[in-house]
Protein backbone atom coordinates (compact mmCIF):
# COMPACT_ATOMS: atom_id res chain seq x y z
CA UNK A 1 0.00 0.00 0.00
CA UNK A 2 3.06 2.22 0.28
CA UNK A 3 2.17 3.31 3.85
CA UNK A 4 4.38 3.02 6.91
CA UNK A 5 3.22 0.40 9.42
CA UNK A 6 3.43 3.01 12.19
CA UNK A 7 0.52 4.92 10.61
CA UNK A 8 -1.85 1.94 10.81
CA UNK A 9 -3.71 1.31 14.08
CA UNK A 10 -6.99 -0.03 15.44
CA UNK A 11 -9.65 2.50 16.31
CA UNK A 12 -10.17 2.30 20.06
CA UNK A 13 -13.65 1.39 21.28
CA UNK A 14 -12.70 1.97 24.88
CA UNK A 15 -14.57 5.27 25.17
CA UNK A 16 -17.81 3.66 23.98
CA UNK A 17 -17.48 0.75 26.41
CA UNK A 18 -16.59 3.10 29.26
CA UNK A 19 -19.61 5.26 28.48
CA UNK A 20 -22.02 2.31 28.75
CA UNK A 21 -20.37 1.07 31.94
CA UNK A 22 -20.47 4.52 33.53
CA UNK A 23 -24.20 4.81 32.77
CA UNK A 24 -24.82 1.54 34.61
CA UNK A 25 -22.59 2.66 37.49
CA UNK A 26 -24.59 5.87 37.80
CA UNK A 27 -27.82 3.88 37.89
CA UNK A 28 -26.51 1.65 40.69
CA UNK A 29 -25.09 4.63 42.59
CA UNK A 30 -28.47 6.39 42.34
CA UNK A 31 -30.25 3.31 43.70
CA UNK A 32 -27.62 2.86 46.44
CA UNK A 33 -26.28 6.35 47.23
CA UNK A 34 -24.31 5.21 50.28
CA UNK A 35 -22.30 2.59 48.34
CA UNK A 36 -18.69 3.27 47.38
CA UNK A 37 -17.01 2.12 44.18
CA UNK A 38 -16.04 -1.28 45.62
CA UNK A 39 -19.63 -2.23 46.41
CA UNK A 40 -20.75 -0.93 43.01
CA UNK A 41 -18.03 -3.09 41.42
CA UNK A 42 -19.32 -6.14 43.28
CA UNK A 43 -22.88 -5.44 42.13
CA UNK A 44 -21.66 -5.15 38.52
CA UNK A 45 -19.92 -8.51 38.77
CA UNK A 46 -23.07 -10.05 40.25
CA UNK A 47 -24.89 -8.85 37.13
CA UNK A 48 -22.38 -10.72 34.98
CA UNK A 49 -20.40 -7.66 33.85
CA UNK A 50 -16.73 -8.65 33.65
CA UNK A 51 -14.74 -5.65 34.86
CA UNK A 52 -11.90 -5.14 37.31
CA UNK A 53 -11.93 -2.84 40.32
CA UNK A 54 -9.29 -0.48 38.89
CA UNK A 55 -11.44 0.32 35.87
CA UNK A 56 -14.48 0.92 38.05
CA UNK A 57 -12.39 3.18 40.30
CA UNK A 58 -11.13 5.16 37.30
CA UNK A 59 -14.65 5.68 35.94
CA UNK A 60 -15.92 6.43 39.45
CA UNK A 61 -13.50 9.38 39.69
CA UNK A 62 -14.07 10.38 36.07
CA UNK A 63 -17.83 10.51 36.62
CA UNK A 64 -17.49 12.59 39.79
CA UNK A 65 -19.15 9.91 41.90
CA UNK A 66 -18.32 10.18 45.57
CA UNK A 67 -19.57 9.06 48.96
CA UNK A 68 -18.87 11.39 51.86
CA UNK A 69 -18.36 9.41 55.05
CA UNK A 70 -17.83 10.74 58.58
CA UNK A 71 -14.34 10.38 60.02
CA UNK A 72 -13.98 7.63 62.58
CA UNK A 73 -12.68 8.33 66.02
CA UNK A 74 -9.73 6.51 67.49
CA UNK A 75 -10.00 2.75 67.56
CA UNK A 76 -10.92 1.15 70.87
CA UNK A 77 -10.80 -2.41 72.08
CA UNK A 78 -13.19 -3.70 74.73
CA UNK A 79 -11.95 -5.84 77.59
CA UNK A 80 -15.20 -7.51 78.64
CA UNK A 81 -15.40 -11.29 78.51
CA UNK A 82 -18.73 -10.93 76.71
CA UNK A 83 -17.33 -8.77 73.90
CA UNK A 84 -17.83 -9.93 70.32
CA UNK A 85 -14.05 -10.17 69.91
CA UNK A 86 -13.84 -12.65 72.81
CA UNK A 87 -17.01 -14.76 72.59
CA UNK A 88 -17.25 -15.17 68.82
CA UNK A 89 -20.10 -16.81 66.90
CA UNK A 90 -18.91 -20.14 65.44
CA UNK A 91 -21.90 -21.10 63.30
CA UNK A 92 -25.37 -19.87 62.34
CA UNK A 93 -27.78 -19.39 65.23
CA UNK A 94 -24.90 -19.44 67.71
CA UNK A 95 -24.97 -15.80 68.80
CA UNK A 96 -27.59 -13.15 68.06
CA UNK A 97 -27.21 -9.51 68.95
CA UNK A 98 -29.81 -6.79 69.26
CA UNK A 99 -29.91 -3.06 69.74
CA UNK A 100 -32.12 0.00 69.26
CA UNK A 101 -31.88 2.71 66.60
CA UNK A 102 -33.90 5.93 66.71
CA UNK A 103 -35.37 8.22 64.07
CA UNK A 104 -38.54 10.27 63.64
CA UNK A 105 -41.44 10.90 61.26
CA UNK A 106 -41.97 14.24 59.52
CA UNK A 107 -44.18 15.48 62.34
CA UNK A 108 -41.27 15.12 64.78
CA UNK A 109 -42.64 12.07 66.60
CA UNK A 110 -40.09 9.45 67.57
CA UNK A 111 -39.55 6.14 65.81
CA UNK A 112 -37.83 3.26 67.55
CA UNK A 113 -36.24 0.38 65.64
CA UNK A 114 -35.36 -2.93 67.34
CA UNK A 115 -32.70 -4.64 65.22
CA UNK A 116 -31.88 -8.35 65.67
CA UNK A 117 -29.03 -9.94 63.69
CA UNK A 118 -27.26 -13.29 63.50
CA UNK A 119 -23.59 -12.50 64.10
CA UNK A 120 -22.22 -15.44 62.09
CA UNK A 121 -24.25 -15.10 58.88
CA UNK A 122 -24.87 -11.31 59.24
CA UNK A 123 -28.54 -12.01 58.49
CA UNK A 124 -30.85 -9.32 59.78
CA UNK A 125 -33.52 -11.46 61.42
CA UNK A 126 -35.94 -8.65 62.30
CA UNK A 127 -36.31 -4.88 62.43
CA UNK A 128 -39.30 -4.09 64.61
CA UNK A 129 -40.58 -0.53 64.16
CA UNK A 130 -42.73 1.32 66.67
CA UNK A 131 -43.25 4.57 68.52
CA UNK A 132 -42.11 3.04 71.79
CA UNK A 133 -41.08 -0.42 72.92
CA UNK A 134 -41.13 -2.12 76.29
CA UNK A 135 -39.70 -5.36 77.60
CA UNK A 136 -42.94 -7.09 76.48
CA UNK A 137 -42.21 -6.06 72.89
CA UNK A 138 -38.68 -7.46 73.14
CA UNK A 139 -40.00 -10.76 74.50
CA UNK A 140 -42.63 -10.99 71.76
CA UNK A 141 -40.09 -10.37 68.99
CA UNK A 142 -37.64 -12.90 70.44
CA UNK A 143 -40.39 -15.50 70.85
CA UNK A 144 -41.44 -15.10 67.21
CA UNK A 145 -37.85 -15.38 65.99
CA UNK A 146 -37.21 -18.48 68.10
CA UNK A 147 -40.28 -20.14 66.56
CA UNK A 148 -38.80 -19.48 63.09
CA UNK A 149 -35.07 -20.04 63.64
CA UNK A 150 -34.84 -21.98 66.90
CA UNK A 151 -33.05 -20.91 70.08
CA UNK A 152 -29.62 -19.29 69.69
CA UNK A 153 -26.79 -20.21 72.03
CA UNK A 154 -26.70 -16.66 73.39
CA UNK A 155 -27.79 -13.12 72.69
CA UNK A 156 -25.50 -10.11 73.02
CA UNK A 157 -26.69 -6.64 74.01
CA UNK A 158 -25.85 -3.51 75.94
CA UNK A 159 -27.32 -2.81 79.36
CA UNK A 160 -30.38 -0.87 78.19
CA UNK A 161 -33.40 -1.09 80.42
CA UNK A 162 -35.44 -2.98 77.79
CA UNK A 163 -32.77 -5.71 77.62
CA UNK A 164 -32.04 -6.00 81.34
CA UNK A 165 -35.70 -5.98 82.38
CA UNK A 166 -36.75 -8.91 84.55
CA UNK A 167 -39.33 -10.09 82.00
CA UNK A 168 -36.66 -10.37 79.30
CA UNK A 169 -34.10 -12.07 81.55
CA UNK A 170 -36.62 -14.56 82.86
CA UNK A 171 -37.85 -15.47 79.38
CA UNK A 172 -34.30 -15.94 78.07
CA UNK A 173 -33.44 -18.10 81.06
CA UNK A 174 -36.54 -20.26 80.56
CA UNK A 175 -35.59 -20.67 76.87
CA UNK A 176 -32.01 -21.66 77.78
CA UNK A 177 -30.48 -18.66 75.97
CA UNK A 178 -27.37 -17.14 77.57
CA UNK A 179 -27.40 -13.37 78.16
CA UNK A 180 -24.17 -11.73 76.98
CA UNK A 181 -24.28 -8.23 78.43
CA UNK A 182 -21.34 -6.06 77.39
CA UNK A 183 -19.55 -3.70 79.74
CA UNK A 184 -21.48 -0.45 80.33
CA UNK A 185 -20.28 2.38 78.12
CA UNK A 186 -18.49 0.03 75.69
CA UNK A 187 -20.61 -0.14 72.51
CA UNK A 188 -17.63 -1.46 70.49
CA UNK A 189 -18.01 -4.74 72.37
CA UNK A 190 -21.32 -5.24 70.55
CA UNK A 191 -19.54 -4.62 67.26
CA UNK A 192 -21.79 -6.55 64.86
CA UNK A 193 -24.91 -4.70 65.98
CA UNK A 194 -23.13 -1.33 65.94
CA UNK A 195 -21.72 -2.02 62.46
CA UNK A 196 -25.17 -2.90 61.13
CA UNK A 197 -26.70 0.16 62.79
CA UNK A 198 -24.20 2.53 61.16
CA UNK A 199 -24.93 1.07 57.70
CA UNK A 200 -28.66 1.05 58.44
CA UNK A 201 -28.54 4.76 59.20
CA UNK A 202 -26.20 5.74 56.32
CA UNK A 203 -27.90 3.63 53.65
CA UNK A 204 -31.52 3.98 54.75
CA UNK A 205 -32.56 6.24 57.64
CA UNK A 206 -30.55 9.28 56.53
CA UNK A 207 -32.06 8.99 53.04
CA UNK A 208 -35.73 8.48 53.90
CA UNK A 209 -38.38 10.84 55.23
CA UNK A 210 -41.26 8.94 56.82
CA UNK A 211 -44.74 10.42 56.76
CA UNK A 212 -46.23 7.88 59.16
CA UNK A 213 -45.42 4.81 61.22
CA UNK A 214 -46.97 2.43 58.66
CA UNK A 215 -44.77 3.82 55.90
CA UNK A 216 -41.68 3.38 58.07
CA UNK A 217 -42.62 -0.25 58.75
CA UNK A 218 -43.12 -1.09 55.06
CA UNK A 219 -39.96 0.64 53.83
CA UNK A 220 -37.87 -0.81 56.67
CA UNK A 221 -38.92 -4.37 55.83
CA UNK A 222 -38.13 -3.71 52.16
CA UNK A 223 -34.65 -2.50 53.17
CA UNK A 224 -34.13 -5.55 55.38
CA UNK A 225 -34.89 -7.87 52.47
CA UNK A 226 -32.52 -5.92 50.23
CA UNK A 227 -29.78 -6.10 52.86
CA UNK A 228 -30.18 -9.86 53.29
CA UNK A 229 -30.56 -10.84 49.64
CA UNK A 230 -28.82 -8.20 47.52
CA UNK A 231 -26.04 -6.53 49.50
CA UNK A 232 -22.71 -8.40 49.20
CA UNK A 233 -20.34 -8.50 52.20
CA UNK A 234 -16.56 -8.69 51.81
CA UNK A 235 -16.34 -10.59 55.13
CA UNK A 236 -18.61 -13.27 53.63
CA UNK A 237 -16.58 -13.71 50.45
CA UNK A 238 -18.69 -11.12 48.61
CA UNK A 239 -21.82 -13.19 49.18
CA UNK A 240 -25.03 -11.78 50.54
CA UNK A 241 -26.02 -12.91 54.06
CA UNK A 242 -28.78 -15.09 52.59
CA UNK A 243 -26.39 -16.73 50.11
CA UNK A 244 -23.80 -17.34 52.82
CA UNK A 245 -26.37 -18.90 55.16
CA UNK A 246 -27.74 -21.12 52.36
CA UNK A 247 -24.30 -22.39 51.28
CA UNK A 248 -22.77 -22.86 54.73
CA UNK A 249 -21.63 -26.48 55.06
CA UNK A 250 -22.24 -27.01 58.76
CA UNK A 251 -26.03 -27.05 58.86
CA UNK A 252 -27.47 -28.93 61.77
CA UNK A 253 -24.65 -28.08 64.16
CA UNK A 254 -25.97 -27.77 67.72
CA UNK A 255 -25.29 -24.38 69.35
CA UNK A 256 -22.26 -24.41 71.66
CA UNK A 257 -23.09 -23.55 75.24
CA UNK A 258 -22.17 -19.96 76.10
CA UNK A 259 -21.46 -18.78 79.58
CA UNK A 260 -21.65 -15.04 80.26
CA UNK A 261 -18.78 -13.59 82.24
CA UNK A 262 -19.76 -13.21 85.91
CA UNK A 263 -18.12 -9.80 86.48
CA UNK A 264 -20.04 -6.53 86.49
CA UNK A 265 -22.57 -7.71 83.94
CA UNK A 266 -26.16 -8.58 84.82
CA UNK A 267 -26.53 -12.31 85.29
CA UNK A 268 -28.92 -14.80 83.75
CA UNK A 269 -31.87 -15.48 86.04
CA UNK A 270 -33.43 -18.89 86.30
CA UNK A 271 -37.18 -18.85 86.24
CA UNK A 272 -40.15 -21.07 85.42
CA UNK A 273 -42.08 -18.23 83.72
CA UNK A 274 -43.73 -19.31 80.51
CA UNK A 275 -43.93 -17.63 77.14
CA UNK A 276 -47.69 -17.20 77.48
CA UNK A 277 -47.38 -15.44 80.81
CA UNK A 278 -44.79 -12.94 79.55
CA UNK A 279 -46.29 -12.04 76.16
Amino acid sequence: MGQARSTQRWVSRRAEGDRELLVRMRDLATQNPAYGYRLIWKLLRREGIVVNAKRVHRLWKLGGLKVVRPKHGRERTGASENACSVLKAEHPNHVWSYDFVFDETRDGRRLKFLVVIDEFTRLCLRIEVGRSMTAKTVVRVLAELVQIHGEPGGIRSDNGSEFTAQAVREWLASAGIATLYIEPGSPWENGYAESFNSRFRAEFLDRESFRALAEAQVLTERHRQKYNHHRPHSSLGDKTPAEFAATWKGEGCAPTALRPHPSTNIQKVTSSSTLIGLC
